[in-house]
């Protein structure tokens, strides 16, 4: 039996300093008695990463230097408003995404800059119940639901009839089970719900949450990124605090004024 579901995000990981490895590099460069108050490992290196490049830890390393911002606050924001993006990579988070449509992953694959993505394969995992998103546009038609409903209803029962044909259950060979479990996803539609891992550093996340969840992008992605984005705001800070958000179409927008950082 088919069932509507609906997406799910989860954080799985993202980048730790090293902090044996960063006290060697303060001492290294003239600096060890430097110190952030950044709130989170990826503002840290984030921050770390910047004052590097303009030998920026305080005033002694650099004489064209008179005065630094001294909060990772003050830093990152005015890493941002200046555009200086390329340290904002990296700092590296790690999302799983659960059941989402197809739909979404095909979409989701054309940002790869900056990403890794690593997709339930159903070449090696055989369908059975094949669960489902349904956007507002059917759900709020009866009779579009209905039919969209039993659609999935009918393919479900066909991966079933397919396996009982070829016996699968009782094939001793996994490699004829791959061959056929490969031949028989064919039959499955592209709305069918799925897993993917999604890496992507900080900078290419803030480009994404501000493509997707505009009011012209797909309907689950928006949904999707909406929770992206309170996930990132409540995580890094410092990193996203330019971000407000307003509802349009039952959906939040996710914008900042320093765009493509």
């Amino acid at each position: 039996m088919s069932h509507e579901i609906a997406p799910k995000v989860f954080l799985v990981g993202e980048s730790r300093v090293n902090v044996a490895g960063v006290e060697s590099l303060l001492s290294h460069l003239g600096v060890p008695e430097w110190v952030t108050d950044a709130p989170t490992d990826i503002e840290a290196l984030t921050e770390i990463y910047g004052r590097a490049c303009y030998k920026s830890f305080g005033t002694t390393l650099n004489p064209n230097i008179t005065r630094v911002r001294s909060s990772n606050e003050s830093y990152l924001s005015n890493i941002i408003a200046k555009g200086d993006g390329s340290v904002l990579e990296h700092g590296v988070v790690n999302f799983f995404f659960c059941d989402v449509s197809r739909v979404f992953t095909h979409e989701l694959v054309r940002h790869r800059v900056g990403t890794a993505m690593s997709q339930e394969s159903l070449r090696y995992v055989r369908l059975t119940d094949l669960n489902f998103y349904a956007p507002l546009c059917i759900q709020e038609n009866e009779e579009a639901m209905s039919l969209f409903v039993k659609t999935f209803e009918e393919l479900s029962e066909l991966q079933k009839e397919m396996a009982d044909i070829f016996d699968l259950d009782h094939l001793d060979s996994f490699q004829e089970k791959k061959e056929i479990t490969s031949a028989m996803r064919r039959l499955a539609p592209i709305g069918l719900s799925t897993n993917i891992g999604w890496t992507t550093n900080m900078r290419t996340l803030r480009h994404v949450i501000e493509m997707r969840t505009d009011p012209s992008a797909e309907e689950e992605l928006r949904l999707v990124f909406s929770q992206v984005a309170d996930i990132a705001i409540k995580s890094w800070p410092n990193l996203f605090k330019d971000y407000t958000s307003e509802i349009v179409d039952g959906f939040p927008v996710y914008s900042t004024e320093n765009k493509k950082v």
